[in-house]
């Protein structure tokens, strides 16, 4: 105890940084893309797909993306399970990437009697070196710009 108060107090901790604290950043996108439903055969050990559904790829980072698309082609109960596979192509700028996508966030929105358009979000589970290259380098782009306009 300080009677007189001659003493100041000093901060016991360092305040944390403001910066962004995610692994990598996270870009807004609007890049066309379509989606299969993907079901792994355990016994062939092969991937088979359902018909496909356009959407867009509406988030997009290093490790995995947010898909928006009208889920008209897939039964609910398919797409609202966190863990379900998804094999998905996205059109960037520099080339087409194909991933495995693995569910973990999912949302309905204006779902009035089926016709309402889905919003889901999980990382990449499987990506070939080719298409992370293509990804890493269309990422480094969307870096370089960000950098750009925030000096501005």
């Amino acid at each position: 105890m300080d009677l007189l108060k001659k003493f100041k107090r000093a901060r016991s901790v360092e305040k944390e940084p403001s910066h962004n604290r995610r692994r990598a950043p996270r870009y807004q996108a609007h890049l066309p893309a379509t989606i299969h439903l993907a079901e792994k055969n355990t016994d062939a050990g092969k991937v088979s797909y359902s018909r496909s559904s356009r959407g867009h790829c509406e988030v997009i980072s290093k490790f995995g993306v947010a898909l928006a698309f009208v889920g008209t082609r897939f039964a609910e109960a398919e797409v609202a399970r966190v863990g379900r596979l998804l094999f998905v192509t996205i059109d960037l700028p520099n080339g087409r990437i194909e991933a495995l996508v693995t569910i973990v966030t999912y949302q309905r929105k204006g779902s009035e009697e089926g016709k309402g358009h889905w919003l889901i979000g999980g990382p990449f589970s499987n990506i070939n070196e080719e298409n992370s290259a293509i990804l890493s380098a269309y990422l480094a782009k969307r870096a370089e710009a960000a950098s750009m306009l925030s000096i501005e």
